[in-house]
C-alpha cells in the first residue's frame, strides 16, 4: 500500500490560484467555443492516469468518463459532473496510487483541489468573472441569445437587440 505524503499550505493554496486563472482566463473564451473546448479538456484529462499504478483498472476511468464528457458538450453541468468524477480519480491516486507528476509527490492532491474547484464553476453554468467585473454582460452565453430570438415562419431564427434609443423620440 501506498503512503500519503505530508501535505502543506501551497498544497491548497497552488492549485486555488490556478483554478482562479482558470476561470478567468476562459470568461475571454466566447459561447460555444467556451464549452466545446472544455468538453475536449476533460475528455483528455480522463486519459492522463492510464499508468497510474493500478494496471488494467485504469482504462475503466476513461470508459465511464466518455459518456459525460459527449453529453458535457452540450451541457456545462456535465462538463462540471466530469471534473468532479476526474477529482475523485485524483484522490484515489493521491491515497494508493501514482501521483500525476513523478516528480512532486503531492500533485494529485493539488490536481483534486484544482479539479473541484473548476468543477463548481462549470456546475454554476460557468459564468463569464468578465460579466461580474463590469456589471455588463460581456460575452452572450447561449441562453441569452435564445431569450432574444424570434423565428420567421421559414423556421430561420432572427436576432432581435433592444437599444434603449430607439425608444427616445
Amino acid at each position: 500500500m501506498h503512503s500519503s505524503p505530508p501535505l502543506v499550505v501551497m498544497d491548497y493554496v497552488g492549485p486555488s490560484i490556478g483554478a482562479a486563472i482558470f476561470v478567468l482566463m476562459m470568461s475571454f473564451v466566447t459561447e460555444p467555443a467556451r464549452r466545446s473546448f472544455n468538453a475536449i479538456f476533460v475528455a483528455g484529462a480522463s486519459g492522463v492516469y492510464l499508468s497510474g499504478g493500478f494496471g488494467p483498472w485504469e482504462l475503466l476511468y476513461p470508459a465511464i468518463t466518455a459518456p459525460v464528457v459527449y453529453i458535457g458538450l452540450r451541457s456545462y453541468r456535465f462538463i462540471g459532473l466530469a471534473w468532479l468524477m476526474h477529482s475523485c480519480w485524483d484522490l484515489v491516486h493521491h491515497v494508493w496510487g501514482n501521483p500525476i507528476w513523478p516528480f512532486m509527490p503531492t500533485s494529485s492532491f493539488g490536481c483534486m483541489i484544482f479539479d473541484a474547484l473548476i468543477a463548481a464553476w462549470f456546475i454554476a453554468g460557468a459564468p463569464s468573472i468578465l460579466t461580474f467585473v463590469s456589471g455588463r454582460q460581456v460575452a452572450p452565453t447561449i441562453q441569452s441569445r435564445r431569450r432574444n430570438r424570434r423565428f420567421r415562419p421559414g423556421g430561420r431564427p432572427v436576432e432581435f437587440h433592444f437599444v434603449a434609443s430607439s425608444l427616445r423620440k
